[in-house]
């Protein structure tokens, strides 16, 4: 059997797997939330879902033509240190990493309040959610350990189910709107620009992930046609499903009923089906979690390799098992996320684990900021720029991503971008000691 990067073919992951892992790590938690998020900003938010996913296209653009330049796994990482050399590699990889382990555990936690609608002894019993939510989080990382291509099957499966009743609310609920629920357009108080800037700086969560196909690209079958091709057919699909799902949802349910829902898609299914339909849409929403948590388990093991094979994470991290998965990065993760689920689950710590969250968005950010001009960079360093139209392509797409970037990260506030700051700084001690390590 035709092997590439020591994988037989039929161990790695197609086209579909690729695409429905961009899309399940998309689509997590934050979707079945967000329109009662915007309500308060009215229907100018259909315009800040319109701006925040012209901006993950060009990020999906900067990604595609950056797997298709440089091969091999770590997607931002691997761009990052291309471009501009060992340091911002590790210093992206660092990030990246604490944002999927901390990000890991919000989901977990997102899922336990959703199966709470089915069994409400969830709500009360916090001792017995986070055993449930643990247990979830050894399920998946003993299926990613299985092996990657086991745990694509389950992307997929679990993609296709979550989509569907995003889609069934967005395509039906076309025909149910009612025109008076988006007057007046801009609910806010403040300027246009003010709304839509609030709004998208929301929405833009919602599509982190966009990168998630280039991170095991040395497990991917025909990486630089397949990952291209899955991270712009992932996020066009994305948004398809936000700004439809968004629109549907606003125009069934007044402004003021929806700002004070907790799960909005589920009251715009009872509006159209009945009782039952909500409780589908609460199954979709558990579904998506569990889909999204397997993804970014993934992640959380295949970057850190990366890193490893560079020398810039400890070489533990490289460690792999009999299935060729890093057993290492899996595992050690996933107790870090366990330890962050137990303290979740302690009374009084959860504003802090919402802080932890925005940190983490933050140390995604940063990884799309470096990328937005790696290529540029590394076409410098080999002296490959184009000419022409190329190059006025080139500089459109990074120069326009980079200023989306900025405008994300600004919008954070400085007390995250300060915190942020720590956190890129916690990790130098860890490329000094691998740097230390290599030398001897």
């Amino acid at each position: 059997m035709k092997t590439v990067n020591g994988q037989s073919q039929r161990s790695q992951l197609s086209l579909l797997m690729c695409t429905a892992l961009v899309i399940g790590n998309m689509i997590g938690s934050g979707i079945f939330l967000l329109p009662a998020s915007l309500a308060h900003y009215g229907g100018i938010s259909i315009i800040a879902w319109l701006y925040t996913a012209a901006g993950a296209a060009i990020l999906a653009i900067v990604f595609s033509r950056l797997s298709r330049l440089i091969s091999g796994s770590g997607g931002p990482y691997v761009y990052t240190h291309a471009g501009f050399g060992k340091f911002p590699g590790f210093l992206v990889a660092w990030g990246y990493w604490i944002s999927t382990w901390c990000g890991n555990a919000a989901i977990s936690t997102a899922m336990i309040a959703y199966l709470g609608i089915f069994f409400p002894i969830l709500r009360t019993n916090p001792i017995l959610a986070c055993f449930i939510a643990l247990a979830v989080v050894w399920l998946l990382s003993w299926i990613n350990i299985r092996g990657i291509r086991q745990a694509g099957f389950v992307q997929v499966i679990t993609t296709v189910m979550k989509i569907i009743p995003l889609l069934a609310i967005g395509f039906l609920g076309i025909f149910h709107i009612r025109l008076e629920h988006f007057t007046p357009f801009n609910l806010s108080g403040t300027s246009s620009f003010s709304a839509i800037t609030g709004a998208a700086a929301i929405t833009l969560w919602a599509f982190l992930g966009l990168e998630s196909a280039s991170i095991p690209a040395n497990n991917v079958k025909s990486p630089k046609t397949t990952i291209p091709r899955a991270t712009l057919i992932g996020t066009f699909t994305v948004s398809i499903i936000y700004i439809l799902g968004t629109v549907a949802v606003m125009g069934v349910i007044p402004f003021e009923e929806l700002a004070n829902s907790s799960a909005p898609f589920a009251d715009a299914a009872r509006i159209f089906w009945g009782d039952w339909a909500a409780y589908a849409v609460a199954a979709g929403a558990v579904i998506s979690c569990f889909g999204a948590l397997n993804g970014w388990i993934m992640m959380q093991g295949q970057l850190p390799l990366a890193a490893a094979a560079d020398g810039l994470f400890p070489q533990s991290f490289s460690r792999l098992s009999k299935k060729g998965t890093p057993i290492f990065g899996i595992i050690f993760s996933s107790l870090l996320m366990t330890l962050l689920l137990i303290m979740n689950f302690t009374k009084g710590l959860v504003e802090k684990f919402t802080f932890i969250i925005m940190l983490a968005t933050l140390a995604t950010l940063v990884p799309y900021l470096f990328c937005s001009i790696a290529e540029l960079a590394v076409r410098l360093k080999h002296n490959e720029l184009p000419t022409g139209r190329r190059m006025m392509s080139l500089l459109f797409i990074s120069i326009f991503s980079l200023a989306y970037t900025l405008w994300a990260i600004a919008g954070l506030g400085t007390k995250i971008l300060m915190w942020g700051l720590i956190l890129l700084a916690s990790g130098i001690p860890v490329f000094l000691w691998t740097q230390k390590n290599k030398t001897r």
